[in-house]
């Protein structure tokens, strides 16, 4: 018989079950961010690295997806909190970066 989930367990599966739809979410934004400056570029403007930045960004978040959903559908507690960890670096990493991109747009698109 499984003994009932920690309180720390408890947590991260929460943690995960967060994760998954919002940065599932941000693959679609930096989609429509890629879009966007493809649309500018045929419009006669750069995108520069933005558009790389944005591709990058995308996947981080993709894997943040993956792993926290691996986490949600894995029974061992030990995997959940790998996969826990590997989603949450994914996601702040992927963060950090549209973050950065939103400033190479931002200051790209003004100069």
């Amino acid at each position: 018989m499984e003994s009932p989930l920690t309180p720390r367990a408890a947590l991260d599966e929460r943690i995960c079950r967060l994760i998954c739809p919002i940065a599932s979410a941000m693959v679609g934004v930096c989609l429509t961010g890629i879009g966007l400056l493809h649309l500018g570029v045929a419009s006669g403007r750069r995108a520069g690295v933005a558009d790389d930045l944005l591709a990058i960004d995308s996947l981080l978040f993709l894997v943040a997806t993956l792993t926290s959903y691996v986490a949600l559908r894995g029974a061992s507690h030990r995997r959940l909190h790998l996969m826990e960890q590997l989603a949450d670096a994914c996601f702040i990493l992927a963060m950090l970066l549209l973050t950065a991109a939103c400033f190479v747009i931002t200051y790209a698109l003004s100069a």
